[in-house]
């Protein structure tokens, strides 16, 4: 675009790392590749980014209230928030005229409201807990769990799940249903499910989510990505530019994570040890000379990206 005169008048790029729609089959539509506990913290990360000429922050507690539809293929219905900070990649990708600069989380429709509601609950607390610590004396319901952690008088199903409702924030009728199956699917209402003692209330429901929402046998992830461009060139006319990547990961094989992550960086250590990649120090891959010749061998090792221009 630069080359040719124009400018890049808005920059947004959203990433997923989810399971495949098969096995998207919990009520958080997600399975872990990786730590939960990572996961979830990630869910207490403030957002900062430029939207239409205006620096946004978003704090952690208010992240996912700020997601919103993200349309790339009509078979996904999924939403998308800001990860972490944003503002200086307007430097870094050398695009000094957008407006907007977004790089953010994708999940499916319906994530951010339950994860709101676990938010609200308080489950995100890591303070140590003597009582939740693996050293402490006795079993430990999840009911009586979630009763310390709402603070509530009762520890039955019927009046944890009434007070567990109050938390929830969204409107929508459906979506609150859904959350409440949900709650009822994680046990954590339950006096015949055992609490894992890992010391806190994040650690607790943490081992929790790993009993639950592992990746089973056989079953895919996905990686979806989209760059999305909003483009004004020289002579003044107006188009966008996308660019998405979709990759699945193979039944009892590599993951699409595992590729996507794995592959690029595989590739420049062979160019490096090719001699084709010569320059020294902690270098990101913002210059041509770095990321050209792994995005030519890319497609090779089956990582591709559909571009299209509307």
């Amino acid at each position: 675009v630069h080359a040719e005169g124009g400018k890049i008048k808005s920059f947004e790029s959203f990433c997923g790392g989810l399971p495949a729609p098969e096995a998207s089959n919990n009520p958080l539509g997600y399975k872990f590749s990786w730590s939960a506990r990572g996961v979830l913290l990630a869910l207490r990360n403030n957002a900062r980014y430029w939207q239409d000429g205006k620096l946004v922050e978003i704090e952690g507690k208010d992240l996912m209230d700020s997601a919103r539809p993200i349309f790339i293929y009509p078979a996904f219905a999924l939403v998308g928030y800001g990860n972490r900070d944003s503002s200086h990649y307007r430097q870094r990708y050398n695009i000094p005229h957008a407006e907007t600069c977004v790089r953010g989380t994708m999940r499916y429709q319906g994530f951010p409201e339950f994860a709101k509601t676990l938010v609200n609950m308080g489950f995100l607390d890591d303070t140590p807990r003597s009582e939740l610590s693996a050293a402490a004396a006795g079993d430990l319901p999840w009911n009586r769990v979630t009763q310390q952690l709402l603070g509530q008088a009762s520890a039955t199903p019927e009046d944890l799940l009434a007070a567990i409702e109050a938390k929830i924030d969204t409107q929508d009728p459906e979506l609150r249903k859904r959350i409440i199956h949900g709650i009822k699917w994680l046990g954590i209402t339950s006096p015949s499910v055992p609490a894992v003692k890992r010391g806190s209330y994040l650690d607790v429901l943490c081992a929790r989510l790993e009993e639950l929402m592992m990746y089973g046998e056989g079953e895919r992830d996905m990686i979806i990505l989209q760059h999305k461009f909003e483009v004004e060139n020289k002579d003044g006319s107006h188009n966008t530019r996308t660019s998405v990547t979709l990759m699945y990961g193979e039944p009892d094989g590599f993951q699409a994570m595992a590729k996507t992550v794995g592959v690029p960086c595989g590739i420049a250590t062979q160019l490096i040890l090719d001699g084709k990649l010569t320059t020294t120090g902690v270098i990101a891959p913002m210059t041509p000379e770095i990321y050209q010749p792994i995005m030519d061998l890319l497609p090779s090792e089956g990582i591709n990206a559909v571009e299209e221009t509307v």
